[in-house]
């Protein structure tokens, strides 16, 4: 099955409901194995990439990444051109839920035009590399004016043989409350949807913003590889 018509087929109403409910979805298998190899095969091709980023100094963790240069791998452009288009009306919604004015097209190509005319030119999908006791500190990936509000995880490495430890993690900041913490276990090549920054949350006086953050918990043994896509460019 082509990696388009997978999408297409995934559990969408669910999709929507995990994502309003808990700013994260899973949506199971989107890699085979062999292209998750491939891709964590560029990993050491500088060519590829635009810019290597060591976590520990600039005091996001342990580990390192890499953002994609264009053009990006074909299995990445495909993955991010896919998803977009199903994503851009939960975007839209959670945007006029907070009150915020700025819609989202229903291309890709259209998002990235506007962002690229405010000066967000830089491709944002990335491969991240864990080692033993390598983790991610909890963050949000905002690049500019322009921030789709949801991005993609896929992971590249299986647990139950490459690495233990490395869960994908996401802390919820409610107003005057407790952070709550979503731990998402995923297998080789398998994917979830995630909230990149503010999200709305239905209360008992009607929607109220919490603030999401995504992290990676310590890697116990082996190595973990990710790909991060990103839907907004950066500046």
């Amino acid at each position: 099955m082509e990696i388009e018509d997978r999408i297409a087929s995934l559990g969408w109403d669910a999709i929507k409901n995990d994502l309003d409910a808990f700013g994260v979805a899973p949506v199971g298998q989107l890699l085979d194995a062999e292209a998750c190899r491939a891709l964590k095969a560029l990993y050491p091709d500088d060519a590829r990439f635009r810019s290597h980023i060591v976590m520990a100094r600039h005091g996001f963790g342990q580990g390192e990444y890499k953002y994609f240069a264009r053009p990006l791998p074909e299995i990445v452009e495909r993955l991010r051109h896919a998803f977009y288009p199903l994503l851009a009306p939960v975007a839209n919604e959670w945007h006029r839920r907070m009150g915020i004015e700025e819609r989202f097209p229903a291309t890709l190509d259209a998002f990235l035009d506007a962002c690229h005319r405010d000066g967000q030119q830089r491709p944002t999908p990335l491969l991240l590399k864990y080692g033993p006791g390598d983790y991610n500190c909890l963050h949000q990936d905002i690049y500019g004016k322009h921030v789709f509000p949801i991005q993609l995880v896929v992971l590249l490495s299986d647990p139950e043989v490459d690495f233990s430890g490395g869960e994908f993690v996401m802390t919820e900041q409610r107003p005057r409350m407790q952070s709550r913490a979503e731990v998402v276990p995923l297998g080789m090549g398998e994917g979830a949807l995630f909230a990149v920054c503010d999200r709305p949350r239905q209360g008992a006086r009607g929607d109220y913003r919490v603030r999401m953050r995504h992290g990676v918990s310590r890697i116990r043994a082996g190595e973990r590889a990710t790909l991060g896509v990103i839907f907004h460019d950066a500046a």
